[in-house]
């Protein structure tokens, strides 16, 4: 696996990939919608980056979709399983979320859904209605479900412990029985040694041109969240951890046919 002192040269070397590796492949549908065209893919990216670089830098490394990848950031870590949000209708690519939602007008999933689906429950949406805590908790086969939250207080009990893992993808995204879209993003691992906080993201399915910068983006962000409540108290042993190693596999990068030509011209 490639490993880079920046993301700027990371997205380069993956950007060169795609250009270098890719062949034409006509799957069924993307983003859960019929496909009529065909696409361009690359299998089993991996790569890892350090992360120690003040936000200033790392932004200007990845070039996310700015501000948009900050309001929608917000929403993911603010607590609430929202669905559909806000956020979605200023997303650079926004035009098609009517064939992307299922009834009622919400999507099939929400990375807000995911990484607080404790208290999810369909209908009606938090976006409408206050948070009622003395709603009982969702529950799977035995236990009930954790959430970002617990990611935080997993870490704080035992900070260098082996399952701090955050799913997004969920049973019952597995084979797609509703027929929808299911998330692109497997989960989150985070994992400190010594006085560094990893990440390994896994990924399924990626866009090179629409997701992949603010997938990263959004990612290194959520790392930095933990951080800083990790550190918001006087008796934690997190006070001088600093964000550490950016690790990303993606099963399947990807772009469309007729975007191929653009790429090459274009490093975005």
């Amino acid at each position: 696996m490639e490993t880079y002192k920046t993301f700027e040269r990371a997205i380069h070397y993956v950007r060169e990939k795609l250009i270098r590796d890719s062949y034409v492949v006509r799957t069924e549908k993307w983003q859960g919608i019929p496909l009529e065209h065909d696409m361009r893919e690359t299998l089993n990216t991996s790569f890892s980056v350090a992360m120690d670089w003040p936000l200033e830098t790392l932004i200007k490394d990845i070039r996310p979709n700015l501000p948009w990848a900050d309001d929608h950031f917000k929403e993911r870590v603010g607590g609430l399983p929202l669905n559909p949000g806000e956020s979605y209708k200023t997303w650079p690519f926004y035009k098609m979320d009517k064939e992307m939602r299922s009834h009622n007008q919400k999507f099939t999933h929400t990375y807000m859904e995911r990484f607080w689906p404790k208290y999810a429950k369909g209908e009606p949406s938090w976006s409408e209605l206050p948070m009622d805590r003395e709603t009982l908790p969702n529950v799977g086969t035995r236990f009930t479900y954790g959430d970002l939250e617990d990611i935080k207080n997993l870490l704080f009990k035992e900070p260098f412990t082996r399952q701090a893992f955050l799913p997004v993808f969920f049973p019952e995204d597995t084979g797609a029985v509703h027929g929808g879209r299911i998330p692109c993003t497997i989960g989150y691992h985070f994992i400190r040694r010594n006085q560094s906080l990893h990440v390994v993201y896994y990924i399924r399915s990626c866009d090179y041109l629409r997701h992949f910068r603010d997938d990263i983006y959004l990612c290194v962000q959520l790392v930095n969240w933990l951080l800083a409540r990790l550190n918001d108290n006087p008796l934690t042993s997190w006070k001088d951890v600093k964000p550490g190693t950016f690790t990303m596999h993606i099963t399947s990068l990807h772009i469309f046919e007729n975007e191929y030509e653009l790429i090459k011209r274009y490093n975005k």
